[in-house]
């Protein structure tokens, strides 16, 4: 992503002769806007609530104030106690509430509607119509009912089935351990003697509640007020793991099944050259959603509630905007945010019309074999390194997938495993995530071997493993080496491809992803503002744990075309939660594995057939 340049895509628009009608046509009804206001409302409702909760926690005059009123023959509006727990109740709701769950919906109103109606009722009686405070309470607790019920219909996000069970189980769970850790503080702490068990445990319960005179009621406990900000945080603790049981996005399925990866393969025979990053979608952690035409789809991935799709999509381009608007319905209706990997800038002008924003992520290095050549003084290190080793004695073989025997294959992904860098198979937007499949035949695979007499003699010290891209084109995927062999290897593997190519009716070569490219070009030249030397030594910085200079560099010496890729989001505000989707999808971040359902097996690589139709719904 490049600060010093955020490109934004963005259609043209043609000029309209009377721009009133235009916008006129362009605008939702009047009702439509009112029922996103009233939502928004809401929304805005409780993340006031939650700044004054915490206010008042922090705030020793505030809290008073608030318990006097509560204690009192007074009334707050919904959800104002002076609690962590409340604070963390409205700070949640309205997190899910901005993302339109209809559960939380449910929820607000099931607990703000009734509060309501106990307001109106006590009004009745002259204790609490005297204060003015009430009424402002019971005005605002009802323009917040108000809100919901104009607002319904634009909650309409739907949860995992499963949540009601694990709310349950994380509620019961949460309940007994904070209980229990809470009971024991005040066990130990307590100033007073002759306090009961069930005195320390209703104490305990009621300071979960809240932090004020509520829990003062239990006579014989006094335990200090460390003890009762303790018990709050681990009860407002438990409130969040409840709520985020209740109100998770449904997790997708994962799985890409036979009849999806054969209408991808179809696909992709017709128009696979269109995308480098094409033949990527047929990894088996992705689900697939066509247009309505079958012409065209796009493969996603659904991790921590971003909807993750990677490339262009997949099929004719003027099917795309069908496949598009149902990949969004289908984001909205659970909730999930949509967001695209790796998308190429013809790609990203049709998602710009569909609302999404654009911001530059870097370049694809990819080399037009017929413009490439050794010679020559810019070439002079590359043909240098090529040398070197090709004198040390390696050798380079080239076969597609389908050519190699079985035992062979079995060394080479043996090999693969034991010079992969961790225990984690990284990648996602630009790797298969499989080496050997059966399935894969057309794959090409580039193997390096040490000091034998000829081609595929000795022992293997590197591969190179590329996906077909379109009939004559490959895009690189998998890059393994020995990490004992001669320095230059991997640069001697791919000059050695792209110079006997042919043999292989190849006539473009896709090679790696250089992230900010545009920023180590541009930073380095005369004239570079501070703002853009400062993000480009950033990087340099940065660059000695991950490879960001490192493969810019590695692939500008085979002067490659740069094509952008960019990173498609519907709001600026969910780029962080994007990104950590994107890290955990490429491997850089791995939690801790949770229950899945078991993958089902395959009993052979889906046929593809030559009729135009194969594609279709």
């Amino acid at each position: 992503m490049s600060v010093q340049q955020s490109t934004l895509i963005s259609p043209q628009i043609p000029a309209q002769r009377n721009p009133q009608r235009h916008i006129r046509r362009i605008l939702p009804p009047a009702d439509a806007r009112l029922r996103a206001r009233a939502a928004a409302a809401t929304v805005w409702y409780l993340r006031l609530l939650a700044v004054l909760n915490i206010a008042a926690v922090v705030s020793l005059p505030f809290r008073e104030e608030v318990h006097e009123h509560n204690a009192g023959e007074f009334f707050t509006p919904y959800l104002a106690t002076a609690g962590l727990v409340s604070a963390a109740l409205a700070l949640f709701l309205a997190v899910v509430m901005r993302r339109r769950k209809r559960a939380a919906w449910v929820f607000n109103l099931l607990m703000a509607g009734p509060l309501f109606g106990l307001y109106a009722l006590a009004l009745t009686h002259a204790a609490y119509r005297e204060h003015l405070f009430n009424w402002l309470s019971a005005l605002l607790t009802g323009l917040f009912v108000a809100a919901l019920l104009l607002g319904r219909r634009e909650f309409d996000a739907i949860g995992d089935r499963s949540n009601p069970r694990l709310a349950l189980a994380v509620g019961v769970g949460g309940i007994l351990i904070s209980g229990t850790l809470g009971t024991l503080l005040v066990d130990a702490t307590n100033k007073l003697s002759g306090a009961s068990l069930a005195d320390k445990i209703a104490y305990t319960l009621l300071r979960g509640i809240s932090v004020g005179p509520l829990a003062d009621r239990i006579d014989a406990v006094d335990a200090p007020r460390w003890v009762d900000v303790i018990i709050n945080i681990l009860i407002a603790a438990t409130f969040l793991l409840v709520l985020y049981a209740c109100f998770r996005a449904p997790r997708g399925q994962a799985l890409l099944a036979e009849d999806d990866e054969h209408r991808l393969r179809a696909l992709l025979d017709r128009h696979g050259a269109r995308d480098s990053l094409g033949y990527f979608a047929l990894r088996r952690d992705k689900a697939v959603i066509f247009s309505p035409s079958g012409k065209a789809a796009i493969a996603y991935r659904v991790v921590g509630g971003v909807s993750l799709a990677s490339g262009d999509p997949i099929g004719d381009p003027e099917a795309w905007p069908g496949a598009i608007d149902a990949w969004l319905a289908q984001a909205r209706r659970h909730a999930w945010t949509p967001a695209v990997m790796g998308a190429s800038e013809e790609a990203g002008t049709i998602y710009a019309r569909h609302g999404l924003d654009a911001l530059e992520l870097g370049d694809e290095a990819i080399v037009d074999l017929s413009d490439f050549t050794l010679e020559g003084r810019a070439m002079r290190v590359v043909r240098q390194a090529h040398n070197r080793v090709r004198r040390a004695g390696y050798t380079v073989r080239m076969r597609r997938h389908e050519d190699i025997p079985d035992d062979e294959m079995a060394v080479l992904v043996e090999r693969a495993d034991h010079w992969r860098d961790g225990t984690t198979e990284r990648g996602f937007s630009m790797a298969l995530g499989r080496l050997g499949d059966p399935c894969d035949g057309r794959c090409v695979m580039v193997e390096c071997w040490d000091g034998g007499a000829g081609e595929g003699e000795g022992e293997p010290r590197a591969l190179l493993s590329f996906v077909p891209w379109g009939e004559h084109g490959l895009s690189l995927d998998l890059m393994r080496r020995d990490r004992d062999c001669e320095n230059g290897l991997m640069e001697f593997m791919v000059v050695e491809l792209l110079l006997r190519a042919e043999e292989l009716d190849v006539r473009r070569v896709s090679l790696n992803f250089a992230m900010f490219r545009s920023v180590f070009e541009r930073g380095s030249r005369l004239g570079a503002g501070p703002v853009l030397r400062l993000w480009r030594s950033t990087l340099t910085f940065f660059s000695r744990w991950w490879q960001i200079e490192s493969l810019y560099r590695a692939n500008a010496k085979y002067r490659p075309v740069w094509e952008p890729r960019f990173l498609l989001f519907a709001k600026s505000s969910d780029i962080p939660r994007i990104g950590l989707a994107s890290a955990r999808a490429e491997g850089f971040l791995t939690p801790p594995a949770l229950p899945s359902f078991a993958r089902r097996k395959r009993t052979g690589c889906p046929e593809l057939t030559s009729s135009p139709q194969s594609a279709a719904p």
